[in-house]
């Protein structure tokens, strides 16, 4: 509070609502209840009529959102990473990165190293400078989610969000096509080596795995979790070996390459004693020895679809109830040296 001093003494002058208040009792960004008055056009209507209840009940002044308000574009995305280190997000990164360039953002980049809550903080400190987010392989729960949608324009990759923009890839084609393969080289008993509890994407796969297993007649388990490492590829051989499986299904292709480093150090060879199948197609599976087989999605394309969605989020408030459809993208099975005839 301000003192103004005259003859008669003191007196507080009344604090004035601004437009940080009004960002704050309505749950979006600063910028947004700019928009909301300076551009209208820019925010959907639903969410301007709320902003404006919330200014009125507050007292909020609309002729000085001029003089204080938040810069009402600032041309950045984010994207958000589950493991920056993980090679599975360099060509969806790239994609992204294109696009954004194209339409004048930059993009930048978040790490939240498998944690939740470091997740949920990054967001909260970076969200007001943002105009956009992309979130890739989110460890946070579907209302947080929403949550950060309500404050910016929001697309979520490899998972699926109930009433968000969501980018996922076609997990029920990829695996069956990969256990089919396995099915043709005389597997019937096969794993699937699951990754982080946390991951919507480990669990639609593994529900795809036990799916296509049970219609194509064969004897399946789920083995783990382990983390999506090559160190948690190399943690899990002790169960492959009690369960007596011969081929595996792999969370992603990190693990498979651990699988593919402890069974050599074992002095056992892949695919004569296991066949092991990876997910993800990363620039490693061309170059372990022996060559992994892998489900693979067009990640650069995924990239450039999230890319793309965010920014029709921005620039044509697009309503984000509207996408009640995820964008399915699909997968293919890179047939490598890794897999091979079942042992008799």
């Amino acid at each position: 509070m301000s003192d103004v001093h005259g003859d008669g003494g003191s007196f507080e002058l009344p604090k004035q609502t601004t437009i940080y208040d009004v960002a704050k009792a309505a749950g979006v960004s600063p910028s947004t209840v700019s928009r909301t008055f300076s551009r209208p056009g820019r925010v959907s209507n639903r969410t301007a009529a709320h902003i404006r209840k919330v200014a009125a009940e507050l007292g909020y002044r609309t002729d000085r959102v001029h003089q204080q308000a938040a810069p009402t574009h600032t041309h950045m995305i984010g994207l958000a990473v589950t493991d920056v280190t993980n090679p599975f997000f360099f060509s969806l990164l790239r994609g992204a990165e294109q696009v954004c360039t194209q339409h004048g953002y930059a993009l930048m980049l978040f790490d939240a190293q498998e944690s939740g809550p470091r997740e949920r903080e990054i967001f909260e400190r970076a969200l007001p400078v943002l105009d956009g987010v992309v979130i890739a392989s989110s460890r946070l729960s579907d209302t947080a989610l929403r949550g950060f949608a309500k404050k910016v324009p929001t697309v979520v990759l490899n998972r699926v969000v109930t009433g968000l923009p969501c980018v996922v890839s076609d997990y029920e084609r990829g695996v069956r096509r990969a256990l089919e393969h396995l099915a043709g080289l005389g597997h019937r008993h096969v794993a699937y080596i699951a990754g982080p509890p946390a991951s919507w994407a480990d669990g639609a796969r593994w529900r795809a795995f036990h799916e296509a297993a049970s219609d194509l007649g064969m004897v399946d388990c789920r083995l783990g979790p382990v983390m999506p490492t090559v160190r948690g590829g190399e943690q899990v051989l002790p169960q492959i070996h009690e369960h007596k499986v011969s081929a595996v299904i792999a969370y992603n292709d990190l693990i498979a390459i651990g699988i593919l480093r402890g069974t050599a150090a074992a002095g056992a060879r892949v695919p004569d004693r296991l066949s092991v199948i990876g997910f993800d197609n990363i620039f490693a599976s061309d170059l372990v020895t022996p060559r992994l087989t892998s489900i693979a999605s067009p990640l650069g394309l995924v990239g450039e679809k999230a890319a793309r969605s965010v920014i029709s989020l921005i620039e044509h408030h697009d309503e984000q109830a509207d996408f009640m459809e995820p964008l399915v993208m699909p997968m293919r099975l890179i047939e490598r040296a890794s897999t091979g005839p079942a042992r008799a």
